[in-house]
């Protein structure tokens, strides 16, 4: 039996979303994927706080209720745990995540500023953080304090790019506590972070380092973290990139990809709103289908994806007709100007390749806009080639899931750029993500893969998601905070 641990979880979003429905009752959706889903097994095994931002009405009234301390709540499996909802000002959250986290640092950390037009550090920017991030993180550490008074053994696990400064805040008040920090993006090179004022991103570094362990998907994120962390505060490292030294303290530094649980995948596939799901899509499917599942964020780069599809069928006529590019997409924080421009040129995209190719019936791509996972689980087991192009990425879940249910012995086509290449590249097609052509050529070799490759390349992706599932990744973090405290005690 494993060690029964004292946990306390910070995320900015939580593991149950607080409502109303149309009775005017009050209503509690358990969150369904992303960190919610990953740390389950935490819930489920160990004796977890979790702490996390009001984000709706019916979240701070919540709060309120509970006296802005933790309450008691039960996971989907009917384990407790407690939850502490962190109520911010809301213009301040707003500055948080409208104007720093998103439209700053997750395009920073995703490359996808053109910089001779973004970013503009502008008063604004510089006010959104004194009064927006610094103050969310502030609110984020009194919380994780209050929590360590109440259990001052339980380690802290952080997650994410929302709350770099929270560790320092917090280590400055216990300098004896156990903290850890979770990547779930990319880490971007050096100069990179040197368009940010020196302040900002000094800061970042700071905090970041005053966590015990700080892990990353993979080993090329860890590396330009500590490059960053020595080009930015002068954080010194080994040749093993596995720890960093900094203000008289050590940190370790992992590398483990976060995975999904097969078996409930495999289930899902089975479930009845799948299956209608994929009635729908068998009645109007073409012979071959090319499959792309993503958030209408700019790092997924559809729109290079639809040109790449619209040269294949430049290049391959013959295929006119035969092959029906299907695109879900997750409308993503459209409240962001530059999100809410890059959906409307996703649209435009495809309609430009769809009024130059369709004809008799046959939309070249079908553009679907909306929130419906059933339907992507059902694509998933349709499609022949999976297209995984994004620009940068932290990992990749879309490339795990849909290997793990396909029927049709379909191929993986997945950027190089994407976290999970380092796990599955060797089994999949790599594309550049600039590379149009590129991309189009991978199409059509997915396409024409002989059926024994096919399922060999397939079969060893299941193979090793299986293998490095969701436990296995829980189980490295757990480990990871036992290392991080063998190294402390050097």
């Amino acid at each position: 039996m494993a060690l029964r641990r004292k946990l306390i979880v910070v995320s900015n979003r939580g593991p149950t979303a607080f409502g109303r429905d149309e009775n005017g009752a009050r209503t509690a959706r358990r969150g369904g994927g992303g960190l919610a889903t990953a740390l389950r097994g935490l819930v489920s095994h160990h004796d977890v706080t979790w702490i996390a931002s009001t984000i709706s009405d019916e979240d701070r009234a919540v709060a309120e209720e509970a006296g802005d301390e933790a309450f008691d709540e039960t996971g989907r499996d009917g384990s407790p745990y407690r939850l502490r909802l962190v109520p911010h000002d809301p213009q301040a959250y707003d500055w948080h995540y409208n104007v720093v986290s998103n439209p700053t640092l997750w395009f920073l950390q995703h490359y996808l500023w053109a910089l001779a037009q973004a970013p503009n550090v502008n008063k604004g920017l510089h006010h959104a953080w004194d009064e927006g991030y610094v103050a969310v993180n502030r609110g984020f550490a009194e919380a994780v304090l209050g929590e360590l008074d109440r259990e001052p053994e339980a380690a802290v696990f952080f997650h994410d790019y929302h709350l770099y400064l929270a560790p320092r805040m917090v280590r400055d008040e216990r300098p004896d506590a156990t903290l850890v920090h979770f990547m779930h993006v990319p880490w971007a090179q050096p100069d990179y972070w040197h368009l940010l004022p020196e302040s900002m991103r000094r800061a970042i570094h700071d905090g970041v380092l005053a966590n015990d362990v700080v892990g990353f998907h993979t080993r090329r994120w860890r590396r330009n973290f500590l490059r960053s962390s020595y080009e930015v505060v002068g954080a010194l490292f080994d040749d093993s990139f596995e720890w960093a030294d900094y203000r008289d303290r050590r940190i370790l530094l992992t590398a483990h990809p976060i995975s999904v649980e097969p078996d409930e995948f495999e289930e899902l596939a089975t479930s009845p709103a799948v299956l209608a799901a994929e009635e729908e899509i068998l009645a109007r499917r073409p012979e071959f289908l090319v499959l792309r599942v993503d958030r209408t964020d700019p790092s997924k780069n559809v729109v290079r994806g639809f040109r790449a599809f619209e040269l294949f069928l430049d290049e391959h006529p013959e295929m006119h007709e035969r092959v029906t590019m299907l695109a879900l997409l997750d409308p993503s924080r459209q409240d962001i100007p530059e999100y809410a421009e890059y959906l409307g040129a996703v649209q435009r995209t495809a309609r430009v390749v769809n009024d130059r190719f369709q004809r008799d019936g046959w939309t070249p791509i079908d553009l679907q806009i909306g929130d419906n996972f059933p339907q992507a689980v059902a694509a998933y087991k349709q499609f022949d080639a999976l297209l995984v192009n994004a620009i940068f990425d932290g990992l990749n879940l879309v490339a795990k899931e849909a290997p793990l249910v396909n029927e049709r012995d379909g191929v993986l086509i997945l950027s190089e750029n994407a976290g999970a290449h380092e796990e599955l590249g060797e089994w999949a097609l790599s594309v550049n993500p600039f590379d149009i052509a590129g991309q189009a050529e991978a199409i059509h070799a997915a396409l024409e893969l002989p059926a024994s490759e096919r399922r060999a390349r397939i079969e060893a992706i299941r193979a090793h998601v299986r293998e490095h599932d969701l436990g296995a990744w829980i189980s490295a973090q757990l480990a990871d905070l036992d290392r991080g405290a063998a190294l402390l005690q050097r």
